[in-house]
């Protein structure tokens, strides 16, 4: 009965800390298990024999992100060497679609915390900015499965993308002012700014770092297929 009520009452908080209902995370407890080899934590390894992982151009992002202590609330630096269950079902949180039946101001924090885990995702050396190289390296990884866009084509899409971010977000540069990235805050301008189609065409340079900023760009990129009826659509 005392066992009973201790796992009910840590139910009950994995409910409150991830908005997961007890039956969502009955089932990623099963997944947890397979990845785990019923192991009480998983480590980098562990999603090595993911097949949906496989062919996905962000895989060592995405694996990546479920160990970054800023995505895990540990820590503004480094990566854990693994992660146990509650350390899962908070990553698993961010790929939950956003509950629109939430107070507007519910939705905002939800949709704000989603692009916070996209923009740790892309600022890879944690340092509060995603500088061009970075971004480079993401729309290359982005644009690797398409034989009809070369590197330099993506390094050129990069590049017009920062400069509009930075247009947007510092306004007329002087001649020998350099943008030194994008923080969190140009990264919520950029989206806001694209989110209310105040910006350039869809397709254009510009609205190539909105639409990665969007909540939604999230799940494509970083999934291939859903978890069923957990409610979380992730690779795994």
């Amino acid at each position: 009965m005392g066992a009973a009520h201790s796992a009910s009452a840590e139910v009950r908080e994995l409910e409150g800390k991830t908005g997961f209902s007890s039956d969502q995370i009955e089932q990623l407890h099963r997944r947890f298990k397979q990845l785990s080899g019923d192991q009480p934590t998983i480590r980098k390894e562990n999603f090595n024999n993911v097949p949906d992982l496989e062919l996905n151009p962000i895989r060592s992002k995405i694996v990546r992100a479920f160990f970054d202590n800023r995505n895990l609330r540990k820590g503004p630096t480094g990566l854990a060497d693994e992660i146990n269950f509650e350390d899962f079902l908070t990553i698993m949180s961010y790929f939950r679609p956003i509950d629109t039946t939430m107070g507007e101001e519910q939705v905002e924090l939800s949709r704000k915390e989603k692009l916070r885990f996209l923009f740790h995702m892309y600022d890879s050396d944690s340092d509060g900015r995603i500088t061009l190289e970075e971004y480079r390296n993401v729309v290359e990884e982005l644009l690797s499965g398409n034989p009809h866009i070369e590197k330099e084509s993506a390094r050129s899409i990069a590049d017009g993308a920062m400069m509009e971010a930075a247009s947007v977000c510092v306004g007329q540069m002087e001649p020998d002012q350099v943008y030194e990235g994008i923080t969190f805050e140009d990264f919520l301008k950029v989206g806001t700014r694209y989110r209310w189609g105040q910006g350039n065409n869809r397709g254009s340079p510009g609205s190539v770092v909105a639409e990665e900023s969007a909540e939604g760009q999230l799940v494509r990129n970083s999934s291939s297929r859903g978890l069923g009826e957990a409610g979380a659509t992730c690779p795994l």
